[in-house]
């Protein structure tokens, strides 16, 4: 299955997710990508958009393995195995945190302008990313998304890695995926056009989406 581009994927999406519309979600893109394809869902569910930020915690001189995450609100998640494994003390901690934190601080600032967060408390939250490959990003803004208090998370994409599709469905409440093509290189290749997302362009449709608005049917209230 292959898509023509994010606005098909996620329509695409929202039909295989139309059951949740009764549970009144609040759908959280992963920027950027993934917040087109969240956008579509959102529409269809009648339900708030928001972004959902994380910044991955990488091990000093190996940033690419990452021991943890870090969200808005003071959220944290860590692996202790991979600290302990990768040495990673205390003050490393603190350093390489309060370095994302910052750019987690101007991601809210850039996408949001000020305005709060969706709450999640006692909600179903649906996390909506433009595909998966490694998984490590999806898999901590779930944990992100439950820290803020989702009392169910649901993980949706339109592709992913087989490997990283089965991880994931082990930690989510529910995993919605429309393929998991047996060979996967990246997610690009399952796009005609995946071209580049703005920031610009999240931020017009968190507007339109109902960003910052709690309560469903924001976003099916918001212009075409």
């Amino acid at each position: 299955m292959r898509f023509r581009d994010r606005v098909d994927a996620g329509r695409r999406l929202a039909d295989r997710l139309a059951p949740l519309r009764a549970e009144s979600p609040v759908v959280l893109g992963l920027p950027r990508g993934g917040v087109p394809v969240a956008y579509e869902v959102a529409r269809a569910l009648g339900a708030p958009l928001d972004v959902i930020l994380v910044r991955k915690l990488g091990v000093p001189l190996h940033e690419e393995v990452g021991f943890g995450a870090v969200g808005e609100g003071g959220v944290r998640v860590l692996n202790g195995d991979i600290m302990r494994v990768s040495r990673v003390g205390e003050d490393d901690l603190a350093e390489i945190q309060a370095h994302e934190e910052a750019r987690l601080a101007r991601q809210a600032e850039t996408f949001r302008g000020g305005r709060p967060r969706v709450a999640l408390d006692g909600r179903t939250a649906v996390v909506v990313d433009d595909g998966v490959a490694t998984g490590a990003t999806a898999s901590a803004a779930c944990e992100v998304a439950r820290a803020h208090g989702a009392a169910r998370v649901v993980l949706a994409v339109p592709v992913s890695a087989p490997d990283a599709a089965e991880a994931l469905r082990a930690e989510v409440d529910e995993l919605v995926c429309l393929t998991t093509p047996a060979v996967f290189l990246a997610v690009g290749e399952w796009y005609q056009d995946f071209s580049q997302t703005t920031d610009e362009e999240v931020v017009a449709l968190l507007r339109r989406g109902g960003a910052g608005r709690d309560g469903p049917g924001s976003a099916r209230r918001a212009e075409p």
